[in-house]
């Protein structure tokens, strides 16, 4: 028997929780917007074309902030072509996914759905085939009241108010080959430092987010971080970190281990990011968007999804659109797990991405709306973290993995909210064979109640929520736990995720 013990107090927090750590990421991919989130001719459309069915499955899963029109999408998009009459809005080629974008959904229409599902926009500028004053357009468009020419043009296509958004990307994935405008991080750098002035010199305001690496996997991970920081560090609020996880070659050892390399990841980018600030002997910190991340099979798409050939551009095309196991759930939750124990300095996340594509939610044209495997981590934590992320102090067995040596079999994480007076625990056990047995020290708590104990875990490791089978996974009460005196016990299936509630 695997066991693991953690203790809870709420006076030793790591941070608070920010709830736009529960973010996610909706990009001109695939059929994440059209037959996504937009379908005019589906039974459930609303009137502005809108599936209600998506709707409420958003609104299930708790998502905060969505990052939006890309990815890789943005670097060759002009963001004009998305305003104004539909009838009069260009076609235009998609050098990014190979495809036709027909901006029938913008920024007018994408704003009017993020108010259905409750989520604040995080708008990404082009910095690839653009620049400073394409970027200075749409921030003048958008949060300008009235009296200019862009300002008064968004007016007379039908929004008198301005859009007032916040979060600001600055480009994408800079750092990638396969990046339109690709540039080196000294040229990024400084390109970055000017769009960030002067988006501050017209609205002071805005919150930017600079582009770290795509992946710690990329060879100019760390010193990229560091040049570009060197230019932005005052000019900025985030630094960026994309990630995505797959099993390769059969390892389920180490993918169910992923979560040491992300917060190794993250530790790198904020020991990287205090460097800098050391050096600048700056006043201010610089925190994490951790504005991409996901369990992504990557390799299919190279293999099998991939589109080419000059008179081959479709619309909406079928891309990126994994299926998820048990197992990837499992990943995925330790992932959310992650992030939060390091909640002081990741304040913002964008799981990568809402729907269809690598997405918690799938659709069928014309029939039903599901929710893959990862739906239930993402739903619950979002809706059970609140107040501040807690140092638990873990310990217990381990095991030995290729890619990231001696790890814990369990992962624990807890949050606590003074106001309400209420604690969550999300645990992971990534043995394959064996239950393992969790104690939970409660003594610092004081008197406490089990609101609810949920788990994901499956004797078949590989099944996954389909068209067909859409409810074949799903949370399950997890009947194993025991309260004691200040303890509390609970029994971990193998592969499994599990969320508690206390009061």
């Amino acid at each position: 028997m695997i066991t693991a013990r953690l203790t809870i107090d709420p006076y030793f927090t790591v941070g608070p929780v920010n709830p736009r750590l529960f973010g996610s990421f909706v990009e001109h991919l695939g059929r994440c917007v059209y037959d996504g989130i937009y379908e005019p001719g589906h039974p459930t459309a609303d009137s502005e074309g809108f599936r209600r069915d998506v709707i409420e499955l958003v609104k299930e899963l708790g998502v905060t902030t969505i990052r939006y029109p890309g990815g890789n999408f943005v670097s060759g998009f002009r963001w004009e072509d998305s305003v104004g009459p539909r009838a009069e809005r260009p076609r235009r080629l998609d050098l990014a996914w190979h495809s036709t974008e027909t901006n029938e959904v913008g920024l007018h229409e994408f704003s009017s759905w993020l108010e259905k599902v409750g989520s604040e926009l995080m708008l990404a500028v082009n910095l690839g085939t653009r620049g400073t004053l394409e970027a200075l357009d749409l921030l003048e468009y958008a949060n300008v009241p009235s009296g200019t020419a862009l300002s008064d043009r968004r007016v007379a296509n039908g929004r008198t108010d301005a859009f007032g958004i916040r979060m600001w990307c600055l480009g994408n994935e800079m750092d990638g080959p396969w990046q339109l405008g690709h540039r080196s991080a000294d040229d990024y750098g400084k390109l970055a430092s000017q769009t960030a002035k002067a988006m501050r010199q017209l609205d002071p305001s805005v919150e930017l987010v600079v582009c770290g690496s795509s992946g710690a996997q990329m060879p100019t991970f760390g010193e990229w971080e560091r040049v570009v920081l060197s230019h932005t560090y005052e000019d900025v609020d985030y630094i960026s970190c994309h990630a995505y996880y797959q099993e390769k070659n059969g390892d389920l050892d180490s993918f169910l281990a992923s979560a040491v390399d992300m917060d190794r990841f993250i530790e790198s980018v904020i020991a990287t990011a205090d460097h800098v600030k050391a050096v600048t002997r700056s006043e201010k910190t610089i925190n994490i968007s951790f504005d991409e991340w996901n369990i992504w099979y990557l390799d299919r798409y190279h293999d099998v999804d991939k589109i080419e050939g000059i008179e081959n551009w479709p619309v909406a095309p079928r891309l990126l659109e994994d299926s998820y196991t048990v197992a990837d759930a499992v990943v995925f939750g330790s992932l959310l797990i992650s992030l939060l124990k390091h909640a002081d300095r990741v304040t913002s996340a964008s799981l990568a991405q809402l729907v269809n594509v690598i997405a918690p939610i799938m659709t069928e044209p014309g029939g039903p709306a599901w929710r893959q495997t990862t739906f239930f981590p993402f739903a619950l934590t979002s809706r059970l973290a609140k107040g501040c992320t807690l140092e638990v102090r873990l310990t217990g067995d381990t095991y030995a993995t290729e890619q990231f040596g001696e790890v814990n079999l369990v992962d624990a994480v807890a949050t606590h909210d003074d106001a309400s007076g209420t604690t969550a625990v999300f645990l992971v056990n990534r043995s394959q064979t064996e239950d393992a047995t969790v104690t939970i020290d409660l003594t610092a708590l004081g008197s406490v109640s089990v609101v609810d104990a949920q788990t994901l875990a499956d004797a078949d490791i590989q099944a996954r929520n389909t068209l067909d089978d859409p409810e074949r996974v799903g949370l399950r009460p997890n009947p194993s736990v025991v309260a004691g005196d200040h303890t509390l016990t609970v029994t971990l299936p193998p592969v499994s995720w599990t969320a508690l509630s206390l009061a």
